[in-house]
């Protein structure tokens, strides 16, 4: 081997090296930072405006953290609106009706995977039609159904439409059509019926799918605005994001934009904590059953 040929093929490792470190930097880390200066910097500077005075958020020469903290905002926020009312309302709403959605979606992934009845792909083209059809189309008809049900002002009333979950129906389908028979064959012949086959077998095997779904309609059901802002108008039935959209109509001007901000970060930092603590139960649960 000549001297050349050991300098051509050095050379060669040395460019293959410095593309790989480009083309990592381009697919893999530049994506990344982009993402999260979309994201993060908006919610950062959010957070920070909250705690300033109007003076320094509507300014010619804005600073990212504020020079004199405070906590007017807030006092402000709890002093327009009934903020406690409105807190015990929205986990009221949250948590009932995301355990009655995760149960219901539980139950219906069952049926559809290990019930014998008929028409089950039928069923279940119903239910990836359903995933297909915006929120807003069915507005109009269940606040109809609802008010005429007496539902108006009320928090069932917010509850009762939304109790039917097609995406966590269709995850837990995916995710138990995955489990191994053989489980199932043998709970059967233990005399097994399906209501002891699916909480003591299928739900502890699919812990971290049903977290997933559980985690998703938490958040889902925390951040839903349209449907309680059109079924209530008083503040006593109000849920935190309807409520705190008060603001908006009980202040007005260049002044209160320091209100906005603190009630905002009251709406997204609770479900956010959750969702950042827990998220890894959705990753689990999106992956599971992915690699054999």
């Amino acid at each position: 081997m000549t001297v050349t040929s050991v300098r051509t093929g050095h050379g060669l490792r040395q460019a293959l090296g410095w593309r790989n470190v480009l083309d990592t930097i381009l697919v893999g880390y530049l994506p990344i930072l982009i993402a999260l200066f979309i994201i993060v910097v908006p919610l950062a500077w959010m957070i920070a405006s909250s705690f300033k005075p109007a003076s320094e958020i509507v300014t010619l020469t804005p600073a990212f953290l504020p020079q004199e903290p405070t906590l007017a905002n807030y006092e402000a926020v709890a002093d327009r609106v009934p903020l406690g009312r409105i807190t015990i309302n929205s986990i009221i709403v949250t948590f009932v009706g995301s355990a009655i959605k995760v149960v219901l979606a539980i139950a219906s992934a069952y049926a559809l995977v290990f019930v014998k009845i008929r028409f089950k792909n039928l069923i279940f083209i119903g239910i990836l039609v359903a995933l297909m059809v915006p929120p807003e189309a069915v507005l109009l008809p269940n606040y109809n159904l609802v008010s005429q049900l007496g539902g108006r002002n009320t928090l069932w009333g917010i509850i009762l439409p939304g109790l039917g979950t097609a995406f966590g129906t269709f995850l837990l389908r995916q995710q138990f059509k995955t489990l191994p028979k053989e489980l199932l064959e043998a709970a059967e012949l233990d005399h097994a019926g399906h209501m002891k086959r699916l909480w003591q077998i299928v739900v502890p095997v699919s812990a971290p799918a049903i977290a997933t779904v559980a985690l998703v309609t938490i958040v889902n059901e925390w951040n839903n605005f349209m449907w309680p802002l059109i079924i209530t108008d008083t503040p006593d039935s109000m849920t935190l994001p309807v409520g705190l959209n008060l603001l908006h109509s009980i202040e007005s001007g260049t002044g209160v934009y320091g209100f906005y901000m603190a009630g905002a970060v009251l709406v997204i930092i609770p479900i956010l904590i959750v969702f950042a603590s827990l998220q890894r139960y959705i990753v689990a649960g999106l992956t599971q059953g992915a690699v054999k």
